[in-house]
């Protein structure tokens, strides 16, 4: 029996279950996200998928 999740799925299960379970302070929330954000607008943005992927195939 396989069981198919999309990725954004377990991301956010994840992050919801981080959040609830070692309060992390809201700054560093907001930093980590909107710095994430605006990663992903830069030269290192190819990088980071390639390396997603990567680690993403069998």
């Amino acid at each position: 029996m396989d069981v198919e999740l999309p990725l954004i799925a377990v991301v956010a299960l994840v992050g919801y279950f981080g959040i609830r379970l070692y309060r992390p302070p809201t700054w560093l929330l907001v930093v980590l996200l909107l710095g994430g954000y605006l990663l992903a607008d830069t030269f290192l943005a190819p990088a980071i998928d390639g390396g997603l992927t990567n680690v993403t195939t069998d």
